[in-house]
């Protein structure tokens, strides 16, 4: 489990108020877009997942990814270098098999990521953080998580398919990561209007490069 900081969660402030909005009573944390230094940086990691501080945090970054319509939303994306995440499988995304199903939101401190070896497998990916693109992003089809749960219960958790896709994207972003870093060739990325209409073309040329 990567080092635990003392006294970080107090020293790092988990949301300045010029980065916050509110809504019908909702708390929306603003995004960082592509090209904010803070999508570019490591992450600290949690001193005390259980600290209030941080339950308020992720409770901000649930409704703010609920608004955006989001399957993920890392803390660096809200301009909060530490190293968690929140995520979830919706139905429509789910690939049915073992270890991909649907599930509910889950929060992840802490992450260690155990990759499963096996050819990469390609796919459509997106990121709150890059509005309006979409590109044919490498990942491992399977991987082995263990983290930290917003109680401070540590856990294990297989995954694959979409599931571990789109743990390995968000813990990615603690890395200082964006999903172009990780793009083949950046023909394979685009706005999303001409990924609709061109992409039986670029998933051609995917298999040509």
């Amino acid at each position: 489990m990567p080092t635990v900081l003392s006294g970080l969660a107090s020293a790092i402030p988990l949301c300045d108020p010029a980065e916050l909005r509110h809504v019908s009573g909702m708390a929306l944390l603003k995004l960082a877009r592509l090209g904010h230094p803070v999508l570019f940086a490591k992450a600290e990691p949690v001193a005390d997942p259980a600290a209030p501080e941080i339950a308020r945090l992720l409770h901000d970054m649930a409704e703010t990814l609920a608004d955006a319509g989001g399957v993920g939303l890392a803390a660096p994306q809200v301009h909060v270098p530490l190293r968690l995440f929140i995520y979830r499988v919706p139905e429509s995304r789910a690939g049915g098999g073992e270890h991909d199903g649907p599930r509910g939101l889950s929060a992840v401190i802490n992450p260690e990521l155990v990759l499963h070896p096996g050819e990469p497998v390609e796919d459509w990916e997106g990121c709150l953080s890059i509005p309006g693109m979409s590109a044919l992003v490498p990942r491992a089809a399977r991987l082995t998580l263990r983290a930290i749960d917003a109680t401070g219960a540590p856990f294990s958790r297989e995954a694959a398919g979409f599931h571990a896709r789109v743990i390995q994207h968000e813990a990615d972003h603690l890395d200082g990561i964006l999903y172009p870093q990780r793009l083949r060739d950046p023909r394979l990325m685009g706005f999303n209007e001409e990924v609709a209409r061109f992409r039986d073309e670029i998933a051609r040329a995917a298999g040509e490069l």
